[in-house]
C-alpha cells in the first residue's frame, strides 16, 4: 500500500496549502499599501488576490489530484473560468499602465472612456473564444461567420441609428468641444451640458436643444469658448451725422470700460464706420455673460449719450432738460446750499439736470470729481474699492451729496453707483467755489460731510479685515 506522502499529489497539495495563505497575506499587505494611496493598481491586485488565486490553487488541485483531468468535464468548467479571470486580470493591469497614469492632454487622456470599454469587451470575447476552442475544442470558425453574417444583417436595418452613434463615438474621440463649452451651430447656440453616443444636449437658456450627432459631424459649427480667453461680443450703434466721430468713440470707451463683466486683461475698442454708425467691441469673460454686457451697455449708452449732448438713433432730446425741472430742482436745494429765492435764476446757468442708469458709475474713485452732484431722485451707494472688490459703507438718499472733495481738490476714496435710475444736479465747481466763500456754514458743512464719510469707510474697511490707511481721504 502507498503511503500518502508518496502519492504525485502530496507535494502540490503542500506547496498549495503553504504558498496559497502566504501568498494572499502578501498580497493583501499590498493591496492595503495601494488602496491607501489610491492608486489605479489596487484593482487588478483586488482581482488577484479575490479570485484569481484561490480559483487557481483549486484548479491546481483538482488537475493533480486526477490522472486523466483533460477527460473531467467539471475540471474543464474549473479551467474555464480560471482562464477567464487571467483575461480579465491582464485587460485591468493594461489598462492601469496605459491610462491609469495619463499625462493632461495626451491621447491617452483625450480617448474617451468608451472606446476603452468597446475595447475591452472585444478582446475579452476574443479571449473567450480561443479559450473555448482550447479547453472544449469548440469550432469558432463557424460561429465567427455567423456573427459576421448578423452584424451585416443588422448594420443595414439599422444604418441610420448606427450612423449617429458613431458619430458620437467621433466626436467623444476627437473632442472639439467639453462639457461647458458653448457652441453656435448655425441654428441655435447654447451651453454643452451633455454628450452622449446619439445626440448632444445644449442649454440655450430657454430650455434644452437636443443636436443630433450626425447634424454636427455632418456640418460645420462654432465652439465659441476655444481658444481660452475673452470672448469678444460686438455692438453696433448710430448717432447723429453731427455728433463729432472722436466725441463719439471717447463716450463709447468710456461706458463700455465701465461694464463689470469685463475681462480685466483686455480693452474695449470702438471704430467708426462712416455714416454715422459705430461699433465696440467688448472683452467680456464668456459668452455666458455677452448678452448681459450688450443689454447693459446700450441702457448705460442712452443716459451718457444724453449727459454728453449727444443723438443716440439720432434723437438729442432729454425729457429732463427743462427750466422748470431745473428750477424745482434748485427750490428744493436751497435750504442746504443756504441761498435765496433770488440766487436760484443765477445759480440755473451753470447747473444741469444728469440722470444715472442702474449700475452706473456717478462718480469713480480714486480721481479728483469735475464737480459736486446733489441727488434729487433715486438712491446711491458708495463703495470703497479695494484687491477683493467694492466695499459698500453708505447709501445716499434725496438731498445728499456727492463729490464734496471736488471742493479740496481731493482725490474721492469712494465709488459713487447708482442703485436704480437716479437724477442728480451737477454743480461746476466754479460756482461751488464761489458758493462757499460767501457762505461759510456752508464750507463747515461739506467739510464735516467729506470727515463723516472718511470714518464710514475706515470702519467698513476695518469691519471687512483690511488695515486702516490702505485708501486715501
Amino acid at each position: 500500500m502507498t503511503e500518502v506522502w508518496q502519492e504525485p499529489w502530496f507535494p502540490w497539495a503542500v506547496g498549495l496549502a503553504v504558498g496559497v495563505p502566504v501568498l494572499l497575506i502578501v498580497l493583501t499587505e499590498v493591496l492595503g499599501a495601494l488602496s491607501r494611496r489610491g492608486s489605479a493598481a489596487a484593482k487588478p491586485v483586488r482581482l488577484l488576490r479575490n479570485f484569481v488565486v484561490p480559483v487557481g490553487a483549486v484548479f491546481a488541485l483538482v488537475v493533480f489530484a486526477t490522472a486523466r483531468a483533460d477527460d473531467i468535464t467539471w475540471v474543464r468548467i474549473v479551467g474555464t473560468l480560471l482562464g477567464f479571470l487571467l483575461i480579465l486580470l491582464i485587460l485591468s493591469a493594461f489598462n492601469v499602465a496605459l491610462f491609469a497614469n495619463a499625462e493632461e492632454g495626451s491621447w491617452r487622456d483625450r480617448i474617451p472612456s468608451i472606446f476603452v470599454d468597446l475595447a475591452r469587451l472585444a478582446l475579452i470575447l476574443i479571449g473567450l473564444a480561443i479559450l473555448f476552442s482550447w479547453v472544449w475544442g469548440a469550432d469558432i470558425g463557424g460561429l465567427v461567420t455567423a456573427l459576421g453574417v448578423t452584424s451585416i444583417v443588422i448594420g443595414l436595418a439599422l444604418q441610420n441609428a448606427v450612423g449617429g452613434v458613431i458619430s458620437g463615438l467621433l466626436l467623444l474621440f476627437e473632442q472639439p468641444f467639453r462639457l461647458g463649452d458653448w457652441l453656435d451651430t448655425g441654428s441655435v447656440r447654447g451651453r454643452v451640458v451633455e454628450v452622449n453616443w446619439r445626440a448632444v444636449h445644449l442649454d440655450t437658456g430657454n430650455g434644452i436643444q437636443i443636436v443630433p450627432n450626425s447634424s454636427l459631424a455632418g456640418a460645420s459649427f462654432t465652439n465659441l469658448s476655444q481658444p481660452v480667453g475673452a470672448f469678444t461680443a460686438s455692438v453696433e450703434v448710430t448717432f447723429a451725422t453731427d455728433d463729432p466721430p472722436d466725441e463719439v468713440l471717447r463716450l463709447l470707451r468710456e461706458v463700455a470700460s465701465a461694464l463689470p463683466m469685463l475681462e480685466p486683461s483686455d480693452e474695449v475698442s470702438a471704430a467708426y464706420l462712416g455714416a454715422a454708425r459705430f461699433t465696440v467691441t467688448l472683452p467680456v469673460s464668456g459668452p455666458s455673460t455677452a448678452d448681459e454686457a450688450v443689454a447693459r451697455f446700450r441702457a448705460w449708452l442712452w443716459y451718457a449719450a444724453r449727459r454728453r449732448g449727444l443723438a443716440l438713433d439720432g434723437d438729442g432730446t432729454d425729457p429732463i432738460a427743462t427750466p422748470e425741472r431745473l428750477g424745482a430742482a434748485l427750490g428744493t436745494l436751497a435750504p442746504t446750499l443756504h441761498t435765496r429765492e433770488e440766487d436760484l435764476d443765477e445759480l440755473a446757468g451753470s447747473c444741469t439736470l444728469e440722470r444715472y442708469g442702474p449700475g452706473e458709475t456717478v462718480q469713480a474713485a480714486g480721481a479728483v470729481p469735475d464737480a459736486i452732484r446733489f441727488l434729487i431722485e433715486g438712491g446711491v451707494h458708495l463703495a470703497v474699492p479695494t484687491k477683493d472688490g467694492l466695499i459698500t459703507f453708505q447709501r445716499l438718499g434725496t438731498g445728499d451729496v456727492i463729490g464734496q472733495t471736488a471742493l479740496t481738490r481731493e482725490v474721492a476714496m469712494a465709488a459713487a453707483i447708482a442703485d436704480g435710475t437716479a437724477l442728480v444736479l451737477r454743480m461746476p465747481l466754479s460756482t461751488i467755489d464761489r458758493l462757499v466763500r460767501t457762505r461759510p456754514r456752508l464750507a463747515q458743512e461739506i467739510g464735516a460731510s467729506i470727515d463723516h464719510k472718511h470714518r464710514q469707510a475706515q470702519a467698513a474697511l476695518a469691519e471687512a479685515g483690511i488695515v486702516r490707511g490702505t485708501i486715501g481721504r
